[in-house]
């Protein structure tokens, strides 16, 4: 046996107007932040770019499939 549950009694509960205003108030102090992605600007400084002989490896990499493949189907 079942109770019937109307959408007006669901929407006047007590408890589902607090979880409305919980998440209301979390989300807008969700877009109260300024940095989206936490990144650390110290870690950021530290990072260096790639190097001008990044290309080896990308070669290698070919090379190394072509002869995975050249042994498989061989």
């Amino acid at each position: 046996m079942g109770i019937i549950v109307h959408k007006e009694d669901e929407r006047d509960s007590g408890l589902n107007a607090r979880i409305t205003a919980d998440l209301r108030t979390r989300a807008q102090q969700a877009t109260d932040i300024s940095d989206p992605d936490l990144s650390d600007a110290e870690y950021a400084k530290e990072l260096k770019k790639t190097g001008r002989f990044a290309w080896v490896w990308f070669v290698l990499i070919i090379l190394a499939l072509a002869s995975l493949a050249l042994i498989y189907l061989i």
